[in-house]
This record gives structure tokens, sequence and C-alpha cells, in this order.
């Protein structure tokens, strides 16, 4: 659980990153480029809440010793 953690943190510091970064300097120097960097800012947050909320359960795998066979 701490593992997933960190890497929501550093998925979202990104994105917030991205996003400071492109319309406080980037734009300046090239709006496309600052669109751009939104966009991908703008994809990141689901994926960090899949990270998130993945479950430890792996059950599914079939390496769980309390199966009947």
């Amino acid at each position: 659980m701490r593992r997933r953690r960190r890497i929501y943190l550093i998925m979202m510091g990104t994105c917030v990153t991205l996003f400071v970064l492109a319309w406080a300097v980037v734009r300046f120097y090239s709006t496309g480029a600052a669109v751009v960097m939104s966009m991908v800012a703008l994809v990141i947050p689901p994926f960090a809440a899949i990270v998130a909320n993945r479950s430890d359960d792996r059950g599914d795998r079939g390496d769980r010793g309390d199966r009947p066979e």
C-alpha cells in the first residue's frame, strides 16, 4: 500500500508540475507546447486513481494456497 501511495503522489505531482510549468513559463515561448503539456497532464489523474485503488488481492492469479483442488 505504501508503494501505491508513493506512485500516486509522484503521478499527481507530475500532473501539477506540468500544469504550472505550461501556463507559468512555457506559454510565453510556445502556446502549442503549453496546450500539449496540459493535455498530457489531463490524462494522468485517471491512471493515478487506478493505481491508488488497485486491489492487493491477487486471487485471480491462482497462487493462493487455500483453494480446493
